[in-house]
């Protein structure tokens, strides 16, 4: 499994990817040597807790099309941009970003642990206390980043 990474990107970044819609090579190189190499906070690693936690906010499947709005969108419910072969980059609007990351704000540990029990064991290999703990980590500060994208009105983009 690939380590997970969010990025709040600029007007200008939204736009230079969806103009290589479907070259993803070129989407993966923009990503890793423009975006990746940025000297800011714009980002965070949910390393390989996303997949859990996209499981654990959708319906327990690993699946682009999966769950409810506006949840389905912290993790791989945007606009994916690559064809998901090689490298995950997913976009979510930055008119969406408050309402994800409102709605992220209202997850408890408890509601998180729900939907983690959604997970089915036999899919999922890492499933058990300690990977839920690890989950529950990496989902505070997934939360905390889409409350900074929120505030500077930011698109984000998942990669993985």
């Amino acid at each position: 499994m690939s380590l997970g990474m969010h990025f709040a990107i600029t007007d200008d970044d939204r736009e230079q990817l969806l103009e290589m819609d479907g070259a993803d090579e070129a989407i993966s190189e923009y990503v890793h040597e423009i975006i990746e190499e940025r000297a800011d906070d714009y980002n965070v690693a949910t390393d390989k807790a996303w997949d859990a936690i996209h499981r654990s906010l959708t319906d327990g499947r690993l699946a682009i099309d999966n769950g409810s709005s506006p949840l389905n969108l912290a993790v791989l419910g945007g606009k994916l941009l690559t064809s998901g072969e090689d490298e995950l980059v997913v976009l979510v609007d930055k008119d969406q970003v408050p309402a994800v990351a409102a709605a992220l704000m209202s997850v408890t540990q408890e509601s998180l642990r729900r939907g983690y029990e959604q997970i089915d064991a036999a899919d999922y290999a890492e499933f058990g206390d300690e990977d839920f703990d690890y989950t529950w980590d990496n989902f505070r500060d997934l939360t905390d980043f889409w409350q900074q994208a929120a505030a500077s009105k930011r698109h984000v983009i998942f990669t993985a």
